[in-house]
């Protein structure tokens, strides 16, 4: 089984690998996933960013874009692993795309909002609590590296959900 982390005569894309192969451009956020600190919080800055585009659609347009993020984001990750002989490199970043935009469905694109769907969302991501490090031990290929992210955003929603019920906005 393909190891977690890039290792020893493992591929780590340039910038020019990225740019003659659009799957790995993809999965690789466009090259934010080449940071070289902290690529998922730089691929979930990039989802954020982009936030206010994509919440401009009407909401079944936004759930539409979701889904095919999703749908494809699962086999161009399971390809971009093959590619790159690693099951999760960390410059793979689409997952965490698809995890804010799921955090973010049905939310304003505002700051105050934007800000705590993207901390709330790295917050479940890094710390992985029950279920989703099940989920990240257990689920392999395309759909193990997307699941736990988008379980993450499932999480975040909830408590901006829940916010926003409080708060009555």
């Amino acid at each position: 089984m393909p190891t977690s982390e890039p290792g020893p005569g493992k591929l780590r894309p340039t910038v020019g690998q990225l740019l003659r192969d659009p799957v790995l451009l993809l999965a690789f956020g466009l090259g934010s996933g080449l940071s070289p600190k902290a690529p998922g919080t730089a691929g979930s800055l990039l989802a954020i960013l982009a936030f206010p585009v994509l919440a401009l659609l009407p909401l079944p347009g936004y759930l539409l874009v979701l889904a095919i993020t999703i749908v494809a984001g699962v086999w161009i990750c399971g390809r971009a692993a093959r590619t790159l002989g690693v099951h999760d490199h960390g410059g793979i970043v689409l997952d965490e795309i698809a995890g804010v935009w799921l955090a973010m469905a049905t939310f304003p694109a505002t700051w105050p909002w934007m800000l705590a769907g993207f901390v709330l969302f790295r917050l479940f991501d890094i710390l992985k609590p029950w279920p989703i490090s099940v989920l990240d031990r257990r689920v392999h290929g395309g759909l193990g590296i997307m699941v736990d992210d988008l379980l993450a955003g499932v999480f975040a929603w909830l408590i901006l959900a829940v916010v926003r019920e409080v708060i009555g906005g």
